[in-house]
């Protein structure tokens, strides 16, 4: 039995009759376990009998009351299932939850089903999914090459088709270095987006639950479901309303950033750099407008994750086992844990202070910037170099993917074409905190073949967009209020031919009044300025009688947010729409 489990495929296939969740699952189960011996990707698939209260559960619920109704999905197994091990991939330090972790807990609520607990990096330490006393996970397409990891059997999972979407984990990018190399899209969300209570830490302060998914619109609906503050995770973040699932839509024009070339990094592959390209050229087709950013200070913030104090805060997981039974850690895991014991409080302090003064320079560099893309890998490496150079190849993968916690920034991996060989090779979209969803907006574009439909919204992001007409202009007497927000203009243009303009009644400063009208309307000059979301409403406060601020239409049919004025306003006004805009009327005047 072969569907299509995309969400929305595999919803339809349940509302024809095609299948049901129990035929369905018993089969995928079946279709996994043929698969686990080579691939390895399961440390526990659920039994027919562990499958059947989940199944019990969708019995004469409706279809339509349960967004995720039936949708086979899989755990890293460092997230807890209740009443089945959690492992880490280290037998010794497994135990048996007795609660679900709370984005496993919201998932079967919404009527999700679990297939099993998934292979990883043990301890998730790790990018390659190799370092696991379950078996090494080779990769979907080639088997000479690893998965990635940490969460290898979670891409395998979505990669090989017995799941919808998997559950994985990130801290220096084990949801998306396997992305990368299966042909997936990786959704590394926001810190604190999606819970982490009922996870087993790998660096606590950095960690982040993920999603595998074939497209970035499936990912963008998990998000959707799953963003909520949790009480039981005190790194838990309220996800502000421009984030929300009606954030995801079709991009307009767009800035993303580019890596310097002296900064990009593909360790001697000659294929990567001609990929890299074309997704560039990709995204300027997209109407994106490249924009060279120095990426030196995001690397330094990298080099902190392995060389600075954050080991030991691996080492707080891992560090009682290893000292108590030093064989119960692979020997690589405790070469790389080795050092923690030795941080001082003194050195942990520096490289923080350190790390806040990469995270002020960064934050300035994307000032202006809706996204920026990189590789998600440099290049790919076989197992066998991974088996003779472990920490080398390992840390080569990380390149591009290690400051992204750090530096509290949001991720998504999404596939971008394949090699000479046939090996999945992929970019990254990466961006401010709480971008997500605009961040799978514009993978959601790149992803779509030309010619299919786009979202009928215009995505959002955390900066919003304000027409302005008078003296808010650039260099006018109150663009000031503009600036102090951290506002910059975007583009200076005119609003459709709809309009007509008044100099209004008293002053200083002068202000003029933009009026839609259905007759004898003129186009009027206009500037479209970005600020952050955050700072809009109490510019909206300080907006004076009788202006106010709604919706404007621009000569090329765009409705933006912008000035307007009530019609009472207009008493003791004076026309001046033949002028075509305040600052010929200015000039006018003079």
């Amino acid at each position: 039995m072969n569907f299509n489990l995309q969400l929305d495929a595999l919803r339809s296939a349940y509302r024809d009759g095609h299948t049901t969740p129990r035929q369905l699952l018993l089969s995928l189960r079946d279709k996994a376990a043929a698969l686990n011996p080579d691939y390895h990707l399961f440390i526990h698939l659920l039994s027919v009998e562990e499958l059947e209260p989940y199944l019990a559960a969708l019995d004469g619920r409706d279809l339509d009351s349960l967004p995720l109704y039936g949708v086979p999905f899989a755990i890293k197994d460092n997230i807890d299932l209740a009443g089945i091990p959690t492992t880490a991939a280290c037998p010794a330090f497994a135990y048996v939850p007795e609660r679900s972790a709370t984005i496993v807990e919201q998932l079967l609520a919404l009527g999700a089903i679990p297939l099993g607990k998934t292979n990883l990096d043990q301890f998730a330490t790790g990018l390659n999914g190799s370092r696991s006393p379950y078996g090494a996970c080779p990769n979907s397409v080639l088997p000479e090459y690893p998965a990635g990891g940490s969460s290898a059997g979670s891409s395998l999972a979505v990669a090989l088709g017995v799941v919808s979407f998997s559950l994985g984990t990130d801290t220096a990018g084990s949801g998306r270095v396997p992305a990368a190399l299966n042909n997936l899209v990786g959704l590394k969300a926001t810190k604190g987006l999606i819970s982490t209570g009922g996870v087993v830490p790998a660096c606590r302060t950095l960690d982040c639950v993920t999603t595998f998914t074939a497209t970035a619109r499936e990912a963008s609906q998990l998000l959707a479901l799953t963003a909520r503050v949790d009480p039981r995770d005190a790194y838990s973040r309220s996800n502000p309303l421009w984030n929300d699932g009606s954030a995801f839509g079709a991009p307009r024009l767009f800035r993303f950033g580019v890596p310097r070339a002296q900064d990009l990094e593909f360790f001697g592959c000659p294929e990567g750099p001609l990929l890299f390209g074309d997704a560039i050229d990709q995204l300027k087709a997209l109407g994106g407008e490249a924009v060279e950013l120095d990426l030196s200070p995001f690397l330094e913030a990298a080099q902190l994750l392995y060389e600075g104090p954050w080991v030991a805060e691996r080492y707080s997981v891992a560090g009682e086992l290893m000292e108590q039974n030093p064989q119960a850690v692979l020997p690589v895991i405790r070469a790389v844990l080795a050092k923690a014991p030795a941080v001082t409080g003194v050195q942990t302090f520096r490289a923080q202070y350190r790390l806040q003064e990469l995270k002020a320079l960064c934050d300035r560099l994307l000032d202006g910037l809706d996204c920026v893309l990189t590789p998600t890998i440099g290049r790919p490496v076989t197992l066998a170099e991974l088996a003779a150079e472990p920490v080398l190849r390992n840390s080569e993968l990380g390149y591009y993917t290690n400051f992204m916690n750090l530096l509290d920034y949001a991720a998504v991996a999404v596939p971008s074409g394949f090699m000479g060989n046939g090996l999945p090779w992929g970019v990254t979209l990466f961006g401010r905190a709480f971008t997500d969803q605009y961040l799978l907006s514009v993978a959601d574009a790149f992803q779509r073949q030309p010619g299919s439909p786009a979202p009928a919204a215009v995505a959002r992001n955390d900066r919003a967009r304000l027409v302005v007409c008078g003296a808010h202009l650039e260099g006018l007497a109150l663009n000031w209020q503009l600036k102090q927000r951290g506002a910059r203009l975007v583009e200076t243009t005119f609003s459709s031919p709809d309009y007509q303009l008044y100099a209004l009644a008293g002053g200083p400063p002068f202000r003029p009044g933009m009026v839609r009208v259905k007759d004898g309307g003129v186009a009027i000059a206009v500037e479209v300025w970005e600020l952050p979301s955050s700072e809009l409403g109490s510019f909206l406060t300080g907006i004076p009688a009788p202006l106010g601020l709604g919706k404007v239409q621009l000569a090329d049919g765009r409705w933006e947010s912008g000035f307007i004025c009530e019609a009472y306003g207009l008493e003791g006004a004076v026309d001046i729409s033949h002028l075509g805009g305040w600052r010929a009327y200015l000039t006018d005047r003079r």
